[in-house]
């Protein structure tokens, strides 16, 4: 593809998240071209790796990127707190934000459940990695009949939560859950992160229980999350269910009601990171997914939206 049919883009954030979606974007570029990868940590081993195949690289993170007018759109993978500040200075550059952190400054996006509505914002928010998994799951429900509950428990390997994970637990959980309720379309949504220390590390996983709002056709939800799975294997092919749902009835606080529990677990591609490391993987994977989208709409190609 010519460079005139590619938008500049910038990784703002050089750990394993920002390292990995590198990979990814270098892989398959599609619409994007990477014009920079910026950090501001001299020793950081991405900024190494990022030399070394001949990409622009910055240690003044946030400067950089915005003393370049050609770079288009960004990829943030710093941290909330940082984002907070960036998505203020990003936005009065005239450029857009993908947001891979918690921070939640622009509205929510995940690919397959509405991938194309947020077009004509600065700023788009892709959750958590728990959410980034379990929502389409929960949005499969809930476009059936009503959902009542969610909860969704995500265990990931200790080894592939770096810094900025541990840091963002908090704003992991709040903005998990609420991404539950606005795009999941659960009335009430709860969220559980487990850091998992095994050796070997584990896949990640995730346990999602649905408590529908009343009767419903199982035959009908179980198509519809049996559709969302491979929908959501279009981008990332480790994305699957362990088991059939299982749908019985439990005690719970509106009394006897049928739960829907489901087992996801998410490999990653082994990019850059070890395929145990799904929760990050499923966030670059959303992320290039998003913003191919976003160049493709500034370049006026017609896009193929998944939702």
């Amino acid at each position: 593809m010519e460079q005139s049919q590619r938008i500049k883009v910038a990784i703002l954030g050089t750990g394993n998240i920002g390292t990995d979606l590198m990979y990814k974007i270098l892989r398959d570029p599609g619409h994007l071209e990477l014009a920079l990868f910026a950090g501001i940590d001299p020793q950081s081993e991405g900024i190494a790796r990022a030399r070394a195949l001949g990409i622009p690289t910055s240690t003044e993170g946030i400067t950089a990127v915005l003393a370049d007018p050609e770079i288009k759109l960004v990829f943030d993978a710093t941290s909330a707190k940082a984002h907070v500040r960036h998505a203020k200075l990003l936005r009065e550059a005239g450029k857009i934000a993908i947001d891979l952190t918690p921070a939640a400054r622009g509205p929510y996006v995940v690919p397959p459940v509405n991938l194309g509505a947020h077009l004509d914002k600065d700023n788009v928010n892709l959750i958590t990695c728990g959410g980034q998994a379990t929502i389409p799951l929960v949005y499969a429900v809930s476009r059936v009949t009503p959902v009542r509950y969610a909860e969704i428990v995500s265990t990931v390997a200790s080894r592939s939560a770096g810094p900025g994970t541990r840091q963002n637990i908090d704003e992991f959980t709040f903005t998990t859950a609420r991404g539950l309720e606005a795009l999941g379309g659960a009335e009430q949504g709860k969220a559980i992160i487990i850091l998992n220390p095994a050796e070997p590390p584990i896949i990640m996983t995730n346990t999602i229980y649905v408590i529908p709002a009343g009767d419903f056709d199982e035959g009908a939800v179980l198509a519809s999350i049996s559709q969302m799975v491979a929908e959501v294997q279009r981008y990332v092919p480790g994305y699957r269910l362990k088991a059939e749902p299982v749908i019985d009835r439990r005690f719970t606080p509106w009394g006897e009601r049928p739960v829907i529990a489901m087992l996801l677990e998410v490999e990653g591609a082994g990019d850059f990171l070890p395929p145990y490391a799904g929760n990050l993987d499923i966030m670059t994977s959303a992320a290039k997914r998003v913003g191919e989208l976003f160049a493709q709409h500034l370049l006026g190609v017609r896009a193929e939206v998944l939702a």
